[in-house]
Formats: C-alpha cells, sequence, structure tokens
C-alpha cells in the first residue's frame, strides 16, 4: 500500500491491462499531442549534445488487478494518471526518447504534466546519489557490522557526505540560478584551506582558473574537481572525481588540524 502523504511516480515498462478491458499503450498512443517542448540532451559517449523535441500526451487510466498469483485481497483496479512523453525528430540510427510514467500526482493541466515529467527527470540525480554510496564510491555495501545500532549509524554519515558530493557536483557550473553558498556543505573554517588549495592548483591558462566567486559552493566544487584528477581542459567532473577530491580535501584538512597543536607545542617550549 502506498504510505499516506506520498506520491507514485514510476516508469511503465511493461504493457498493462485496464479495467475496461483495454491496454494502457494502445490508449495512450491513440491520443492527440497535448503540448510539445524542447528538451537539451547533454554529450556522452557515441552523442553529441543535441535539442530534442518532445510531445505530451496525459489522462488517467484504472490499471486492472493482475489475473494470475494470489492477489484475492487486491482490489479490482487502481487508479494512476498516465503521462507519455516522446520524441519527435530523433537522428538517424537513434532510439526517439520515449517515457510512460505513472503516477498518482494530480495531471489536469499541460503545465502539471511537465512539471511531474521534471520530477521523473530528477532520477539521475537519484541514481548517481547511491552510485556515489555503493561500489563507486563509498563502497557500503562492503560494510560487514552486524549491530543494527552502529551500523545505521555509520549509513547515516555516509549518506550524508554523499549527499555533499551531489551537491558538489550540481553546482560544479555555478548556475542556473543564484549561486549556492559555500556554506551549504562547508564550515566557515574550511574557506582558508579551500582558498590555498585553490592558489595551489590554479594554471596559467583561462581554463586552468576558478571561474567561480569567493564563498560560493561552486568555487568548493571546483576545487574538489582538481583535487580529485580533472584538468579542468575535457569533460566535466562527475561525482566519483568529487568524491576522489573531496576525501583529499578531508586529509588534508585533518593534516592541518593535526599540525596545530605540534606547533603550539613547539612555540610552549
Amino acid at each position: 500500500m502506498r504510505p499516506e502523504r506520498v506520491d507514485l511516480l514510476v516508469r511503465a515498462a511493461h504493457d498493462r491491462a485496464l479495467a475496461d478491458g483495454h491496454a494502457l499503450f494502445a490508449r495512450a498512443d491513440a491520443l492527440p499531442a497535448m503540448g510539445r517542448a524542447e528538451l537539451e540532451l547533454p554529450a556522452k559517449s557515441g552523442r553529441r549534445r543535441r535539442i530534442a523535441q518532445l510531445e505530451i500526451r496525459f489522462m488517467s487510466a484504472q490499471l486492472a488487478r493482475p489475473k494470475n498469483g494470489l492477489r484475492a485481497n487486491w482490489p479490482e483496479s487502481v487508479a494512476v494518471n498516465v503521462i507519455d512523453v516522446r520524441q519527435t525528430n530523433p537522428p538517424a540510427g537513434e532510439a526517439p526518447i520515449h517515457w510512460r510514467l505513472l503516477t498518482t500526482h494530480a495531471i489536469t493541466s499541460e503545465t502539471e504534466a511537465w512539471a511531474t515529467v521534471d520530477l521523473y527527470r530528477q532520477r539521475w540525480a537519484i541514481e548517481q546519489l547511491f552510485r556515489t554510496l555503493k561500489t563507486a564510491g563509498f563502497d557500503i555495501e562492503r560494510v560487514q557490522i552486524e549491530d543494527k545500532a552502529p551500523r545505521d549509524r555509520l549509513i547515516t554519515a555516509t549518506l550524508i557526505a554523499a549527499v555533499r558530493i551531489q551537491q558538489l557536483v550540481h553546482a560544479r557550473d555555478g548556475g542556473p540560478g543564484p549561486l549556492r553558498p559555500l556554506s551549504d556543505a562547508f564550515e566557515p573554517e574550511d574557506i582558508s584551506l579551500l582558498e590555498a588549495c585553490c592558489a595551489d592548483l590554479e594554471g596559467k591558462t583561462e581554463r586552468q582558473k576558478n571561474p567561480h566567486p569567493k564563498g560560493s559552493l561552486a568555487r568548493a566544487a571546483w576545487v574538489c574537481a582538481r583535487l580529485g584528477g580533472w584538468t579542468g581542459y575535457y569533460g566535466k567532473p562527475g561525482p566519483v572525481v568529487m568524491l576522489e577530491g573531496w576525501l583529499e580535501f578531508q586529509a588534508l584538512k585533518r593534516g592541518t588540524n593535526l599540525m596545530m597543536p605540534h606547533r603550539q607545542d613547539q612555540s610552549d617550549v
């Protein structure tokens, strides 16, 4: 059962029977286009950055209860809203974008339909967060702590760190919109070390200079990306590179903190 005050938004991977005997995909295919929009597709391996032309269709539907299995206590049907988004101008040889979304969000207008599509597009950020948590990042799956309390504390702390990595990834370009402040992911005492790292990492060319203002999270993201091995020339630093840089910064921070009492002891001699 769906928890109260929680909405469902999933992509339909398989066709489903409707309560009236028709099929979900055929019903959606028969709808006229109800709106159009453009979507920028970022460059990736084997694909250049391009603009995709999209059409949107939406409707309400009653999904029929599956006939097979022990589901006698399930309702006869479940009410959902259906959003169909498809690309109209795919380049030759490339499969077009086609998303069939099922949701409990209210969809009464084109504006609400596109807003829900924007929510679905956030799935990539969620996938990247879990990628950072798992093997490609903190490797939380290899934790072998059996006691629930310490294990849960470790997982929670790791999740907080993974969220900070995502904050850095999202801040790396400095926009759109107002710049996020450094305090979103760093402490005030981190500023001097970040600036020292920045001065050490900047090169002679414009592309090797940090383009973001002091006090912004974007500036810190640039520092962490460079500490993680990004040269500033090719591509954009992803979560794995940003994680490596953030860990390097934390190591530098610990080293600085360890040195400070030692210097004080020396001065007291």
